[in-house]
């Protein structure tokens, strides 16, 4: 793939029969358009950002490198006319990103293909929900996933690297649920040796509070988090100690695509997800783009090389020069890494530079 596009760029057409919107060349429909609007995050979480790479003098992106809300804006309307139903708006932190209601706002105003509204969703880390969830919800967003790796403070200090307090993500959840920013989903990324033995405690905690607990295998994301394969906490691991705890039983998927493998609690107090990217990839449904906060275009969470976005927006390009351009990109994807990882994983995992969690967004 090119970093830039051009304008004469023309995409391969190839459409899904039922809609004739763009497929890729697996198959796999756009639908999903995740979107970083920062490289900065306050915390410094040992498998995302940790402190060693992260440090003090980290040099972050100047804020004329990132895009506008405008262009950001007008990438999502261009993605609504080839598929796109959900936005989620990730970092870094996206709460840092500085009036970001504002871009709530203006995405809130977009429509499907078939004139439904936009589903605008968010990922934070919680340290600010608390104060910004009612400000949210009145902007628009329509629901919040919440990182939260143990409900053992120490061991969320630790993992967060910043001495946040757990109390403060709480509360900011609770606020969130008040105002209405649900369903809630809460993601927890199991690494073994680190947090693995907070999952039965998370399970009990969340258990009949409406939330939606999601488990997540450690990902090898980027090259700085020093990802191990003996690391990783297997979701059928992870749903056998539950199990052990409480009788559960599987549910169907809700939607095509759909990361997390559900699982019911049979008592009716709920349910959790599993999302296992590592050893069991659901590469054949993934109907994600992301677009990093300076404007590159990636189809894959582990993908080495983006699409510069930035560089056709700015350049004068109309609508039409664009959406062939997204359209291109889209139709020529054919990535499945997790799906090749999990059969070479000693081969695929450390070959190649891949782009940074924090950088494309979660």
């Amino acid at each position: 793939m090119t970093n830039t596009l051009h304008r004469d760029d023309e995409p391969r057409a190839l459409r899904l029969p039922s809609t004739g919107l763009p497929a890729d060349r697996l198959g796999r429909p756009l639908t999903d358009l995740r979107v970083s609007v920062t490289d900065r995050c306050n915390f410094r979480c040992v498998y995302c950002m940790p402190r060693e790479i992260f440090g003090r003098d980290y040099v972050f992106m100047p804020r004329a490198e990132l895009l506008t809300f405008e262009e950001i804006v007008r990438v999502a309307r261009i993605g609504t006319r080839l598929g796109v139903r959900k936005v989620r708006l990730t970092g870094g932190e996206p709460l840092l990103r500085r009036g970001i209601e504002e871009l709530i706002g203006m995405l809130a105003e977009l429509r499907t293909v078939d004139g439904a509204p936009l589903d605008i969703a968010m990922t934070t880390n919680g340290s600010a929900l608390a104060v910004k969830a009612q400000s949210l919800k009145d902007a628009g967003l329509h629901r919040v996933t919440v990182s939260l790796d143990s409900l053992d403070d120490a061991t969320f200090r630790r993992m967060n690297d910043v001495d946040f307090p757990l109390e403060r993500v709480l509360h900011g959840l609770e606020v969130a649920h008040e105002v209405g920013l649900g369903p809630i989903k809460v993601n927890m990324v199991v690494k073994r040796g680190q947090n693995d033995d907070d999952v039965l405690p998370m399970a009990e905690h969340f258990r009949g509070t409406g939330y939606v607990l999601r488990f997540i295998e450690y990902m090898d994301v980027g090259a700085t988090n020093g990802w191990r394969l003996d690391e990783v906490v297997p979701s059928r691991e992870i749903v056998e100690r539950i199990r052990a705890a409480y009788p559960i039983e599987p549910l169907t998927p809700t939607a095509p695509g759909e990361t997390a493998a559900r699982w019911r609690y049979l008592d009716g107090s709920g349910e959790f997800g599993v999302i296992s990217s590592v050893t069991q990839p659901f590469c054949a449904t993934c109907n994600r783009a992301r677009i990093s906060a300076d404007g590159r275009l990636y189809t894959c969470l582990f993908a080495s090389e983006g699409t510069d976005l930035r560089a056709l927006l700015r350049s004068g390009a109309d609508d039409a020069e664009l959406k062939s351009a997204l359209a291109g990109v889209w139709s020529n994807r054919d990535d499945r890494y997790s799906q090749l990882r999990s059969s070479a994983t000693d081969g695929i995992a450390s070959h190649g530079r891949k782009v940074e969690m924090s950088y494309i967004g979660g």
